[in-house]
């Protein structure tokens, strides 16, 4: 039977895993979302996506009309405010607003620990959370779960970070707490199923994978399964603040909300009741396996995710110098509005390079070619195949193009010889009065600190290169056409 499922935090994470499962499912979904348009092109045309915000109560009655089951995936634990006060701010809006529209069921997914011991303040926001929500008198279905495995979770992608780029490590306690990850799968296996649980079943869940393990275990796994040899040694101070510092230096996770995440590990995350498995016969996956899947879907992740996919997990939106982390991966985004429409504005995109060029820094692009040529690289000499049109798997000088989506988006994936991986992606979306933004994105993953050196370098090289080839693809895409109004000048974003 098919019911209209509200998802709120389908730009997070789990989130937009869950609504496309649902989707693909053949239930009638609806997404609340501060920000709609970062929705646009990932979801179903069936998908309903309303603007809301859990923190303004107005805006929630219509996101939850007709809505049987409701699924709870927002936190507040990238703001600089006190975020375990509007956690529980936004789960009694929510939880008000759902009695009120007659909602069945809420889904929340929250955190494992024991809530006889001190937990860390994210944890036990975490548990209060789900103890509002039940305040509002809406039957609540609450997963807590630990360590989530899977390319893009935010602990999982720290662990790979260090276990990548450092082969001798440092480690605080908290690297040998016991926890009991979970691979993503599993995750969004038991979110599903709690749509057809019978009425009666509601209250906690804890769910975790078959094994009980450590940070430090599964960078020993992640380490053997790439053939890295890692060797850690345990020291026994190293405090949240400090260990955050480090975290924000060699891996994804920014200071702030490093802190928050680093201070939970104190506290083991481990199941203590098998209360699930008497009413959802799901079996999750081993570690092994779970990591294994999560290295090998990390190329089909990102070909299938937009660029701002993992800023929830990121906790925040910093415009920095040099771009910003997500994932192993820095990004550096801009965009710019032309009074054009999408056709017009994607025309001199389609024909990128070739005989055409790259429209800025056309020396510096030929010895780029010419440097990838010295070191047995193939350089700019395979050109393109055809001046006009551009299909996925086509080869473009030293790029291959891997998406292409006539008057919307091309993404490129680079074939140089490079220390680490690198796109390039350009997207237009139509804007009212005939204008389009055209947003351009360099996504970097570094190997190692080679990496991580190669990007900082030549970042003031390419910033003026990235910059400059925005304007001049402006230019021709206005070129020929009376502007109905002042252009907008470029502007960086960091999506």
């Amino acid at each position: 039977m098919t019911r209209r499922i509200l998802v709120t935090g389908a730009t997070g994470y789990v989130g937009g895993r869950l609504a496309a499962a649902l989707e693909r499912a053949g239930h009638t979904v609806r997404c609340l979302a501060r920000r709609p348009e970062a929705l646009r092109g990932r979801l179903a045309p069936g998908t309903e996506i309303i603007r809301g915000d859990c923190l303004d109560p107005s805006t929630l009655p219509a996101a939850l009309a007709g809505v049987d089951t409701a699924y709870y995936l927002v936190h507040s634990m990238g703001s600089g405010r006190d975020f375990a006060a509007l956690d529980r701010e936004a789960a009694a809006n929510f939880g008000s607003a759902a009695r009120a529209a007659g909602v069945r069921r809420i889904v929340y997914l929250g955190g494992l620990g024991d809530a006889g011991q001190l937990l860390s303040p994210h944890l036990r926001s975490r548990h209060e959370t789900g103890e509002v929500l039940r305040q509002s008198g809406v039957p609540v279905v609450e997963f807590r779960a630990s360590i989530i495995i899977g390319s893009g979770s935010l602990s999982f992608e720290m662990v790979r970070a260090l276990t990548e780029r450092i082969p001798v490590m440092i480690c605080p306690r908290w690297v040998e707490v016991a926890a009991q990850p979970i691979g993503i799968e599993d995750v969004i296996a038991y979110l599903m199923a709690a749509v057809d649980l019978p009425e009666g079943e509601v209250g906690v869940f804890e769910i975790g994978g078959p094994e009980v393990v450590s940070y430090g275990d599964i960078m020993r796994e992640y380490a053997r399964q790439r053939g890295l040899r890692r060797l850690l040694i345990p020291v026994p101070v190293l405090t949240p603040w400090l260990s955050s510092l480090w975290l924000g230096l060699v891996t994804p996770v920014y200071a702030r909300v490093g802190r928050k995440l680093i201070d939970s590990l104190r506290n083991p995350t481990v199941v203590a009741s098998d209360r699930v498995r008497c009413v959802l016969p799901i079996a999750p996956r081993p570690l092994s396996e779970a990591i294994t899947r999560a290295i090998t879907e990390e190329d089909a992740e990102l070909a299938a995710t937009r660029w701002s996919d993992a800023l929830s997990s990121a906790g925040m939106r910093p415009q920095t110098w040099g771009g910003v982390r997500f994932g192993t991966r820095i990004v550096d985004s801009r965009a710019i509005v032309v009074d054009a429409a999408p056709a017009h504005a994607f025309a001199p995109i389609r024909r990128i390079g070739g005989t055409t060029g790259w429209y800025y820094g056309t020396s510096l692009w030929k010895l780029r070619g010419f440097l990838d040529l010295l070191v047995g690289g193939i350089g700019l000499r395979r050109g393109r195949k055809d001046p006009e049109e551009l299909l996925p798997g086509d080869p473009l000088d030293f790029w291959r193009v891997e998406a292409c989506e006539p008057d919307r988006l091309l993404r490129l994936v680079a074939e140089m010889r490079l220390p680490g991986r690198a796109w390039l992606q350009f997207e237009v979306t139509p804007l009212p009065g005939g204008r389009s933004e055209i947003r351009q994105t360099a996504m970097f993953d570094p190997a190692g600190l080679a990496g991580l050196l190669y990007w900082y370098v030549l970042y003031p090289v390419h910033a003026v290169i990235f910059q400059g080839m925005l304007n001049r693809v402006a230019v021709r895409a206005t070129e020929g056409r009376q502007p109905s109004g002042p252009v907008v000048a470029p502007t960086e974003i960091v999506l």
